[in-house]
């Protein structure tokens, strides 16, 4: 008999898809969840009990992080308890999706692409923006001291054909130099390496440098490397989408006071973040060391955090372009992306809120 959609809806998901790009910046693919208590008193969003959020315990998901840790999620959704699943890697974020087990969460780019074909464009929306930035490439400077250096060396990116991966192989292909992306074989070898272990692999001279979101990038540079490029001198504006934030089709058709309620939670921590940086970033911190055990020191999270810019625009062109170079380096037959947004929420909270609208590039819903 099949599970029942509350059954469903409580299933820890520890399977992965063989999808193409695996994380935006994950650490594998174990789930953890966690609920919190509905505002006593409170009226039920759309009626529901619950609704799960889904991100991942890095710094360029601050939005959940924030939004968590100060209470901003529960505030919107009322006597509907906000349950929380974290996770390390995107396809089991996407399959958590797609299974029930999370209605919305915070995700990279090419897991969202990838999800979205795969299925058939039946599965997802992307519903708002999160974070731009916080990618960079990182170097031993004793070996490296120009971009010219980097051929004949090895690189690591986090998976093979994720978010990182990509952009590194583009940046490869537009100095003329050559490599196999499916072996990472080349003039430059790029090794991938999940991003946990990645400093290991530095200190141990495995690796010369990585092409790593932060705050993998920040942790490195506490070993010694040196910053050779911030990914977002290569965009227009110095912005590309790093964090988007989906939805299950199925849960924004049938509960959209409950899908508007967590976008104006999101808006209204992006808000907060601009206005508190400081206090933001302790509480970034504060949630990571709740989720992970640790907090961030110092010299990791201060550089980390300057990098990274929260906006609910999801960027839109950036993603396409990001579709693009995945598909120029081989790794992607070309996507159908019309239909995977759906802005309209998030523009009437943009709206309400006295907050310009956003523009999904011609790749919203008809």
């Amino acid at each position: 008999m099949p599970a029942s959609p509350a059954l469903r809806r409580t299933l820890a998901v520890l399977v992965t898809l063989p999808l193409l790009a695996l994380a935006a910046c994950g650490y594998g693919s174990q789930a953890v969840e966690n609920t919190e208590r509905a505002v006593a008193g409170a009226a039920k969003v759309d009626g529901l009990d619950s609704v799960r959020i889904g991100y991942f315990g890095n710094l360029t998901h601050a939005t959940a992080l924030v939004g968590r840790q100060q209470g901003l999620f529960q505030q919107e959704l009322g006597g509907t308890k906000a349950e929380y699943a974290t996770f390390n890697a995107g396809p089991s974020e996407i399959e958590a999706l797609n299974s029930g087990s999370i209605d919305i969460g915070w995700i990279g780019p090419s897991p969202a692409i990838n999800g979205y074909a795969r299925a058939g464009g039946d599965n997802l929306r992307i519903v708002s923006g999160s974070a731009s930035g916080g990618v960079k490439l990182v170097v031993d400077p004793e070996k490296i001291r120009s971009t010219r250096d980097v051929k004949g060396k090895r690189i690591a990116t986090p998976q093979l054909g994720n978010t990182q991966d990509v952009a590194f192989l583009q940046w490869i292909a537009e100095q003329g130099w050559k490599v196999d992306a499916q072996s990472g074989k080349g003039d430059v070898s790029v090794v991938r390496s999940d991003n946990k272990v990645t400093p290991d692999l530095y200190r141990s001279g495995s690796v010369d440098g990585a092409w790593v979101p932060e705050p993998t990038a920040s942790k490195l540079v506490a070993e010694g490397a040196k910053v050779l490029l911030d990914e977002a001198d290569l965009w227009p504006d110095k912005k590309f989408v790093i964090t988007n934030v989906i939805v299950s089709q199925g849960f924004l058709r049938e509960h959209p006071e409950a899908v508007e309620a967590v976008l104006r939670a999101s808006v209204r921590t992006n808000r907060w973040i601009a206005e508190n940086p400081g206090r933001a970033k302790a509480a970034a911190n504060a949630q990571l060391a709740a989720d992970t055990g640790r907090e961030l020191p110092a010299e990791v999270i201060d550089p980390a955090w300057e990098s990274i810019g929260f906006l609910d625009d999801p960027l839109a062109a950036t993603l396409d372009s990001q579709a693009d170079h995945a598909v120029r380096a081989g790794l992607l037959e070309r996507p159908d992306l019309n239909g995977i947004y759906d802005l309209r929420p998030l523009n009437r909270v943009l709206a309400a809120e006295g907050e310009p609208t956003v523009d999904d590039a011609g790749l919203g819903v008809k």
